[in-house]
C-alpha cells in the first residue's frame, strides 16, 4: 500500500472511530472544538497504528458499539475530550 492510500485508509478509520464513539468530526470542527491541525495530527497518529484491521473489525462488532475507543487507539484521549465537548 502506498503512502497516500495508507493516509486515506487511516483518515477513514479515524472518522469511523469518531462516529463509533458518537463524535461528529465536522460538527466538532465547526464548533471550534477541533482544529484542522488536530485532525491532521490524529490521522498521522492513526497511521502509526499496528492494528488497523483489528480496529475496523471492532467497529463492525455489535459487542463493541458502546465501549468507546479501544485502549490501543492512539486517539482515545482526543476522542474522549471531543465526546465531552460536543
Amino acid at each position: 500500500m502506498d503512502r497516500l492510500e495508507k493516509i486515506k485508509r487511516h483518515a477513514a478509520l479515524f472518522d469511523d472511530m469518531a462516529s463509533h464513539v458518537g463524535v461528529d468530526l465536522q460538527e466538532a470542527a465547526i464548533k471550534g472544538a477541533l482544529s484542522c491541525d488536530e485532525i491532521s495530527d490524529a490521522v498521522i497518529r492513526c497511521s502509526g497504528c499496528l492494528q488497523p484491521a483489528r480496529c475496523a473489525l471492532r467497529m463492525k462488532s455489535a459487542e463493541a458499539q458502546d465501549d468507546g475507543a479501544p485502549i490501543y487507539c492512539r486517539n482515545a484521549e482526543l476522542l474522549k475530550r471531543l465526546e465531552a465537548q460536543v
